[in-house]
């Protein structure tokens, strides 16, 4: 159970600095972010391209304490657009991004993060391309959704990111599997209180499937966020018995990890996009991804090791 554990970690500033300071952590994070600039990061893309992955683009940051960071965070994904318009990508290089960054949990911040993803949604579509948004805990759902329902009147194909983990969402994905969604379904990675989540792995993977279930069968676009290679099997099946196409869904894993699989299922003909992260705020994104597999945490612990 060293998940929660991880988990609390993330947000201890002592940890952070911990951490941090650690003379082993940056080859390690090196693992799975991509840079901490667009000009660091411009190359992982365009190596991705090449191998035929299509990607998803976060600027990391969610510790907002006021609106100029918000708008600072804003700005950061523009140009984050104007950097990715002259490669020509289209919807093979989309973007992810958390409300939180957009200071959705300032006083007010519902409107504001409303008006500050509505910016960045505004300045993807004109280069042909869409925003996802990334689900957070469970207190912020209620408002994504809703900053999710209202992008979709003016930017149909704007994603939204919901967690298997929680009780409610097998009802979430019955409401968004509608025609020009696009939902991307995780297992989680916060934590969250028995008294809205499932805290067994088992029931997790159970409420996956079924949460996979509604939007393959739905007449949306399933996004398939997992590098559990039994869920990767059963999305496949789901999807042959729903009668969709390669082209009608599609696969999404980290960046970092399972990489010979994320070329596997790319050069079988399926849509896989890779989650690319990058940007100087990466301790709550990299613990996070520890937390979420023993094997990351393990990758972790023995570069500690063979560094001490």
């Amino acid at each position: 159970m060293l998940g929660p554990v991880i988990l609390a970690a993330s947000r201890s500033d002592a940890m952070r600095r911990a951490v941090s300071a650690a003379p082993v952590t940056r080859p390690v994070v090196d693992r799975f972010i991509a840079g901490e600039s667009i000009e660091q990061m411009t190359p992982v893309l365009t190596e991705l391209a090449e191998r035929g992955l299509q990607v998803t683009l976060d600027v990391l940051g969610e510790d907002i304490t006021d609106p100029a960071e918000a708008r600072a965070a804003r700005d950061a994904y523009l140009r984050l657009v104007e950097a990715l318009a002259p490669l020509d990508l289209g919807p093979r290089a989309e973007m992810s991004v958390k409300l939180s960054s957009f200071g959705q949990a300032l006083p007010g911040g519902h409107d504001l993060a409303l008006a500050n993803v509505t910016a960045v949604v505004e300045a993807a579509a004109a280069i042909g391309t869409t925003v996802t948004l990334d689900a957070e805990d469970h207190t912020t759902l209620d408002s994504m959704l809703a900053i999710h329902a209202e992008l979709r009147t003016r930017f149909p194909e704007t994603g939204a990111v919901v967690q298997s983990y929680l009780f409610r969402t097998e009802e979430d994905c019955r409401a968004l599997a509608a025609a020009g969604s696009r939902v991307r379904l995780v297992k989680g990675a916060y934590k969250e209180p028995g008294s809205v989540a499932y805290l067994d792995k088992g029931d997790v993977d159970r409420a996956y499937v079924r949460c996979l279930r509604i939007l393959m069968d739905g007449t949306g676009y399933p996004m398939v966020g997992t590098h559990d290679p039994r869920l990767v099997a059963i999305a496949q099946d789901l999807a042959q018995r729903a009668g969709r196409k390669p082209d009608e869904y599609e696969f999404q894993m980290l960046y970092g990890i399972r990489e010979a699989e994320q070329v596997r299922l790319a050069a079988e003909g399926h849509r896989m996009r890779v989650y690319v992260a990058y940007g100087t705020d990466w301790y709550g994104y990299f613990m996070r991804r520890l937390a979420e597999r023993p094997a990351n945490l393990a990758f972790f612990l023995r570069s500690l090791v063979s560094r001490g």
